[in-house]
């Protein structure tokens, strides 16, 4: 079938160059008027390419409509490394040119070169990439046994990569480097991630990674409710089985959005980030410290994206992006915060809130009696030494209410404004932060 008149299409290109591409591909190119790519594919065009070549512009998102509408009505084809839907150029023009204009050709990727090379099988080997992202982002995928392929920011990456396993106790996992997979310079160089010294070579690698952690270490579980000791905090911190219980509440599902409202440590926005790859989080957090301290856990939990903003709730609230879920640990007796939080979710929108005190307990309460949901309290005790024997120490309950938004034309009048004094919008030392 062939492609409408406007359509662009998009050649994904390996390390082998012209020679390895199909006879659609090159005749794409030969009878292409504009190819647009970057300069390292567009080098690898021989001279019976006679079309206008144009590098990609920096920042290039902002700069594809410009692009495109510059060479409206001619011949556009778009070169792309590998398979230009899986993390490359390709996702890019669907999203802002739609892909009904895009007919793409693909190329085998580094990712399958890098499997049929080292025999693992794809579909259980786990693709990072850290090409435009923090290198935090691979700490958390770090367990034993687990295969990781991380996709090279550059020659400097799989030096950068040793670093990080080796400061997060990973230090014996076999580290492999595949450049120029494909390609007639293709090498590959090994070692631990302890014992790496190899200086950077080729730009163009993949890096494998078997992870496996030192004797000592414990990996943290990829279920909600971490040990309160992955936390730095000040005691401004929603304590694990808690947390636990709150995650399930809020019931995190991919590509979802949560504002974590009174961040404290950032304990609830970092596990809703870790409950999968897609998921964000936006925490509010007053206190700059704080907000700092947050940032730090973000990364050293492996979801350096989470967005924190400093400032008071609920005015640092206007203009975030719309939530599907909100949490709200601390400061709900603030006037206007219950109702900005629920104001702002859609129907099926969820909305938890924690406290310890009587005062917002009352408030929760009629939260329920008028919106429904749940109410419940969460107590746990810890055994500790009582003299030579062992009993129990009672932590302070928590009193949870959780709602799903109904659709507007299910909603009840109004909420009356809460009476009484305002708590601090980041609970005081022994809240469930």
């Amino acid at each position: 079938m062939s492609p409408p008149p406007s359509a662009v299409t998009v050649i994904g290109i390996g390390a082998d160059g012209w020679d390895g591409l199909a006879a659609a591909g090159r005749e794409a190119l030969r009878t292409a008027e504009v190819v647009i790519g970057g300069p390292r594919q567009l080098d690898l065009l021989p001279a019976g390419c006679p079309a206008e070549r144009v590098p990609w512009p920096s920042p290039l998102r902002p700069a594809v409509p410009g692009l495109f509408a510059a060479h409206a009505g001619r011949r556009v084809s778009v070169l792309a490394s590998g398979d230009p839907m899986f993390f490359g150029i390709g996702r890019t023009l669907a999203e802002v040119l739609g892909a009904e204009r895009l007919r793409v050709l693909p190329h085998p990727s580094s990712v399958s070169y890098a499997c049929a090379r080292l025999g693992w099988p794809l579909e259980k080997t786990e693709v990072i990439s850290l090409v435009g992202r923090p290198l935090a982002t691979l700490a958390r995928a770090l367990y034993a046994g687990h295969r990781l392929l991380v996709l090279s920011a550059g020659a400097d990456t799989p030096a950068e990569v040793a670093g990080l396993l080796r400061d997060r106790g990973f230090g014996p996992s076999r580290m492999r480097v595949l450049e120029q997979l494909g390609g007639e310079r293709e090498r590959r160089i090994e070692a631990t991630a302890d014992a790496w010294a190899h200086p950077p070579g080729d730009s163009l690698n993949v890096i494998a990674v078997d992870c496996a952690p030192a004797p000592d270490v414990r990996p943290l579980s990829v279920a909600p409710g971490l040990p309160d000791e992955a936390y730095e905090h000040d005691g401004q911190l929603t304590k694990r089985h808690v947390r636990a219980a709150t995650l399930a509440a809020l019931a995190p599902a991919p590509g979802e959005l949560l504002w974590d409202v009174g961040g404290g440590s950032g304990s609830i926005a970092v596990e809703w980030m870790r409950a999968h790859r897609t998921c964000r989080a936006i925490s509010v957090e007053r206190d700059p410290v704080r907000a700092e301290r947050i940032g730090r856990n973000a990364a050293a939990l492996g979801v350096p994206g989470l967005n924190v903003v400093t400032g008071a709730a609920p005015a640092a609230l206007t203009g975030l992006p719309v939530p599907d879920a909100v949490f709200i640990g601390g400061g709900a007796t603030v006037p206007g915060l219950l109702e900005a939080c629920w104001a702002a979710l859609p129907p099926g929108g969820r909305l938890v809130a924690n406290t310890v005190t009587l005062e917002s307990e009352a408030l929760l309460a009629d939260w329920y009696r008028r919106h429904g949901g749940e109410l419940i309290r969460i107590a746990v005790a810890h055994a500790t030494p009582v003299g030579g024997f062992t009993g129990w120490r009672q932590a302070m309950p928590v009193t949870q209410w959780s709602a799903v938004k109904p659709p507007e034309s299910a909603e009840p009048a109004g909420p009356t404004k809460p009476a009484g004094p305002a708590e601090p919008a980041s609970p005081a030392q022994g809240e469930t932060r």
